[in-house]
């Protein structure tokens, strides 16, 4: 294909607000073997790109500066060694950074078709959130038919993503959110909503539950949430923490507690796994999700979609916090 010399990113000028987010002429990237390059037409925005901008990611040697941690586009250049995908796949990809980019470069073995009759903007939100809620609700937390599960942020991304594979699985959900609009749209999603600005959320799993409690835990808040996430875990089971906006600390931990649920406390950071894990984890959802997908099920909730220009106006709408679902960027091309 006939490629551009240069493009177009939007790139983080300082730490900072929405407002640092700039546009940048750079040459284009090259492909390395094992990757292919991605002409992008729409990118997802999440919240740990809003951590980055912010200055607050821990950024490890080989993480790209730019922002974007998910794309859908065209492939328009294949790497030494990647016979899966020919020029010209409508692909999605779980990037390793470099997403809010007219083009991107990711791992092959981090990228999946697109399944048929999907557009640019649901594909595009489903790598990050998808891999994530994979990763931990199902395989580390061990989420399966039958059990009980609470996931907090229930109308984020990660959390509608959660509630639709938990329905479509069989998993039964409970939900936090704030407001009863937020509520509203976790019930329509098959769970249970409990808000937690006027209610405890562990005593309504409490009550809820028959004194049982859920069988794991999907948690973004962390340090806040610690010592009620454990009252709320039935014996053996999961808290799985994938955030810590209510603080990296929890206080006055109750140990015995812990002790004598048997309960298992863990977490991950799906940016610092490794390729070879992020392969596993796309396989994973290549055989058990993209039929679902391909189905016309559990398709990602949109919230809002913006112009690449406007990624700083994105990233102030997901810092309100009234977002209900994805934020996608489309790009111009």
């Amino acid at each position: 294909m006939n490629l551009p010399q240069t493009m177009t990113l939007i790139e983080i000028t300082e730490p900072g607000g929405p407002e640092v987010l700039q546009p940048k002429d750079v040459p284009m990237p090259t492909v390395a073997a094992g990757e292919v390059l991605i002409r992008v037409y729409a990118a997802g925005v999440n919240r740990p790109d809003v951590i980055q901008r912010a200055g607050k990611y821990p950024m490890k040697p080989g993480m790209s500066p730019i922002p974007g941690l998910e794309v859908a586009g065209e492939v328009v250049a294949i790497g030494k060694g990647v016979s899966e995908f020919v020029l010209g796949d409508k692909v999605c990809a779980l990037t390793n950074g470099g997403g809010y980019a007219q083009y991107c470069v990711a791992p092959a073995s981090q990228t999946l078709p697109i399944p048929d009759d999907m557009d640019w903007i649901q594909a595009a939100a489903i790598p990050e959130t998808f891999f994530t809620v994979w990763a931990n609700l199902f395989e580390m937390g061990g989420a399966s038919k039958g059990q009980r599960a609470l996931i907090h942020g229930g109308t984020s991304g990660i959390g509608t993503t959660a509630l639709m594979l938990c329905r479509e699985f069989g998993v039964e959900a409970y939900a936090t959110a704030g407001s009863e609009e937020k509520c509203d749209a976790i019930r329509k999603l098959g769970a249970k909503a409990i808000n937690y600005r006027d209610q405890d959320f562990a005593q309504v799993i409490a009550e809820k539950t028959g004194g049982k409690g859920v069988n794991v835990i999907l948690d973004i808040m962390g340090g806040s949430y610690f010592n009620n996430n454990v009252a709320a875990l039935a014996m053996e089971g999961r808290l799985v923490m994938l955030g810590f906006l209510g603080g990296a600390h929890a206080k006055d931990v109750d140990l015995l507690a812990i002790m004598a649920k048997r309960a298992i406390i863990t977490g991950s950071l799906l940016r610092s796994r490794t390729q070879e894990e992020k392969a596993a984890i796309a396989q994973g959802l290549y055989e058990y999700v993209w039929p679902v997908l391909s189905a016309g099920r559990c398709l990602p909730m949109i919230d809002k979609v913006y112009p690449f220009k406007d990624a700083a106006q994105a990233h102030a709408r997901m810092e309100a916090g009234d977002h209900i679902g994805k934020i996608v960027l489309k790009m111009d091309q």
